[in-house]
């Protein structure tokens, strides 16, 4: 199991810890030049502010990662971003990029997603950890496993949780269902937010079913709803037109464990119409390209058999 301790803008770490009701951030970086492969979902992750404060102020578990725009990080997670307005995340992107963002521009950033954060309190926020060079300038992993370490960091973690969790960071993480029996320690779950962001990035703004290629009517859909017992995982979603998000939910359209698409014949019976989608029918969907990342059979299966109105 691995750590990972990202070196946070103090304003933006004063901007969060002021707003406890905010447990899910996107910890951007503001080049996105590089995807962050450090941690698997679900590994923890810590926040250390800049000299000379150099404290070590909370932390949460990391969600996944995602390349986005300025506009798309903002819409998905406003003020999450630890900033009051899109303007201002724009005005702190450009000075630590030393250079300023044209009016026109909307340029990609490094987004990583951190769930179920939580700041320390004053009194009880720790020293940078060991070998942590003053340096480094953007953040650091750790082998948990590693006996010099593995104290600081079950401190870090039995705080972050608020409670007493019994952890042998020998253990392998993947594994199904809840870590040491504490549902925050689920690898694959993601938070609310960065599940709509990291389906929009895996689909590359792209329909999987119409192939639309217009953000602002794209939308992250589970396939298996968090209300019948699914989870924010990207393996359970798919990006759909806003309209055809609705089709898919009814029961009206579906998608087979082969990734082809299914239309109901109750989408004639009831409305009349419907040929754009029964041309489609059969034809492969718009997949991500990493198979790890691409809808779970068993969702599918469950879509058909429980919603999709065959």
């Amino acid at each position: 199991m691995r750590a990972y301790v990202g070196v946070t803008d103090n304003n933006w770490y004063h901007f969060l810890a002021a707003r406890p009701e905010v447990t899910e951030v996107n910890f951007w970086q503001p080049s996105g030049a590089r995807e962050f492969r450090i941690l698997a979902p679900g590994e923890p992750f810590f926040f250390k502010t800049h000299y000379p404060h150099n404290k070590l102020v909370g932390g949460g578990f990391f969600s996944d990662s995602a390349r986005l725009r300025v506009s798309e990080a903002w819409d998905v997670f406003g003020d999450a971003n630890g900033v009051g307005s899109v303007e201002e995340m724009r005005a702190r992107i450009g000075r630590y990029r030393r250079a300023p963002i044209g009016a026109t521009e909307d340029p990609v950033i490094g987004c990583l997603f951190v769930r179920d954060v939580c700041f320390f309190p004053p009194d009880l926020i720790a020293p940078p950890p060991p070998h942590f060079a003053r340096n480094i300038v953007q953040g650091k992993s750790y082998d948990l496993a590693e006996p010099s370490v593995a104290p600081y960091f079950a401190d870090l973690l039995q705080l972050t949780l608020g409670t007493t969790v019994e952890l042998d960071f020998s253990q392998p993480w993947h594994r199904p269902g809840p870590v040491f029996g504490d549902p925050r320690l689920a690898p694959y779950r993601l938070g609310q937010r960065s599940f709509q962001a990291v389906v929009l990035d895996a689909y590359h703004r792209r329909c999987a079913i119409s192939g639309t290629h217009i953000p602002p009517v794209l939308q992250a859909a589970h396939i298996r709803p968090v209300t019948a017992g699914g989870e924010h995982r990207l393996d359970n979603g798919l990006l759909l037109r806003s309209d055809i998000h609705t089709m898919f939910d009814r029961g009206y359209l579906g998608v087979d464990p082969r990734y082809r698409l299914r239309v109901s014949s109750r989408l004639r019976e009831d409305f009349g119409n419907g040929d754009q989608f029964y041309a489609k029918e059969g034809q492969l969907i718009e997949l991500p390209e990493r198979r790890a990342d691409r809808p779970e059979r068993q969702f599918l299966e469950w879509h058909l058999d429980e919603v999709f109105q065959g």
